[in-house]
C-alpha cells in the first residue's frame, strides 16, 4: 500500500510538472510576443522521452525484444495526447488547463471501468460527481471562462489519456511497455512537426523552450510516466481516474510560483468541489481496503 501510495504521488507530481513546463514553454508574452511553437515543443517532448527510455531500458535488459511489445494503440493514444496538450497549452494558464485535462480523463476512465465491469462503491461516484460539477463550473461561460478552442483540445488530451492509462492497467512491465510507446509515437510527432514547418507554421523553439520540451519529455513524461505504469496495476480504474484530480492543485502551485498565474475565484470553486470528490473516492478505497 505504502508503495503503491508512493508510486502515485510521485506521477502525480510529474504530471503536474509537465503541464508547468509545457506552459512555461509555449506562453507568448513570455517570449516576448513571439508565436509558439507547439509542434517543435510536442515532437522534442516524445523524442528525448523515447531518448531516455530507451536509455533506461538497454542498461536493464536488451531493448529489442522489449520494443517488439510495444502496442500502437498506446503510441496512438500518447500522441494525440501530447499534441493536443501542447496546442490547448497555447492559450490555457497552468492549472486550469491542468483542471480540464484531469477532468476529461477522469469522465473517460470512468467509462472504461465500467466497460471492463468495475463496479464502483457509491463514495466514489459521488466523488466523480463533485470532480465533473468543478469541471462544469470552469468552463461555464462568463468573462473569467476558460477560451473555447483550446477547451475542447484539453478535453480532448484528457480522453486520449485516458485510453492511455486505461491500457496501462494490464502491464506487468512498465519501463518497456511505457519505452515502446513513446518509441512509436516519436517519429509521428517528428513526421507532424516537419509538416507544420513545411507550412510555416512551426517557427521553431528557442534554447530556453527547447532546454523545456527536453525537460518535459526525459524526466516528467518519460520516467513520470512509467512510475505511473507501475503503479496502475495495483489500483482500480475510477480510483486512478479520481485520484488525478489532484493534479490541477498541484499545477497551480508551481503556475503561480514559477508563472505568475494568478488564479480566478472560479477555479478556487472548481477546485473544492473536485477535492472533495478526490476525499470521498479516497474514503471509500479505505472501506474497501
Amino acid at each position: 500500500m505504502i508503495r503503491t501510495l508512493g508510486l502515485t504521488l510521485t506521477a502525480l507530481a510529474a504530471f503536474a510538472a509537465n503541464s508547468v513546463l509545457c506552459r512555461a514553454a509555449l506562453d507568448a508574452s513570455a517570449l516576448g510576443g513571439a508565436a509558439p511553437d507547439a509542434a517543435a515543443f510536442t515532437a522534442l517532448r516524445l523524442l528525448s522521452g523515447a531518448a531516455m527510455l530507451s536509455l533506461l531500458l538497454a542498461l536493464r535488459a536488451p531493448l529489442g525484444p522489449a520494443l517488439k511489445r510495444a502496442q500502437p494503440v498506446s503510441a496512438l493514444a500518447l500522441l494525440a495526447y501530447a499534441g493536443l496538450f501542447s496546442l490547448a497549452y497555447l492559450d490555457l494558464d497552468a492549472g486550469i488547463g491542468a483542471l480540464i485535462l484531469f477532468g476529461a480523463v477522469q469522465t473517460s476512465m470512468f467509462a472504461g471501468a465500467l466497460w471492463m465491469g468495475e463496479r464502483p462503491p457509491l463514495l466514489r461516484w459521488i466523488g466523480a460527481g463533485f470532480g465533473l460539477a468543478g469541471l462544469a463550473w470552469l468552463a461555464a461561460p462568463g468573462a473569467s471562462a476558460p477560451p473555447p478552442g483550446a477547451s475542447l483540445m484539453m478535453a480532448g488530451a484528457g480522453a486520449a489519456w485516458g485510453v492511455y492509462s486505461l491500457r496501462g492497467r494490464g502491464s506487468s512491465r512498465p519501463l518497456a511497455d511505457t519505452a515502446g510507446a513513446f518509441v512509436l509515437a516519436a517519429p509521428l510527432g517528428a513526421a507532424l512537426w516537419a509538416v507544420a514547418w513545411a507550412l510555416d507554421a512551426a517557427p521553431g523553439l528557442g534554447g530556453r523552450e527547447a532546454a523545456l520540451a527536453v525537460a518535459s519529455g526525459a524526466l516528467a513524461s518519460g520516467c513520470g510516466y512509467a512510475v505511473w505504469y507501475a503503479a496502475l496495476p495495483r489500483l482500480e480504474a475510477s480510483m486512478a481516474a479520481v485520484a488525478q484530480l489532484a493534479v490541477p492543485l498541484i499545477a497551480l502551485a508551481g503556475g503561480a510560483v514559477w508563472l505568475g498565474e494568478a488564479p480566478s475565484p472560479r477555479f478556487w470553486v472548481a477546485a473544492a468541489l473536485i477535492l472533495g470528490g478526490l476525499g470521498a473516492a479516497t474514503l471509500a478505497a479505505r472501506r474497501r481496503g
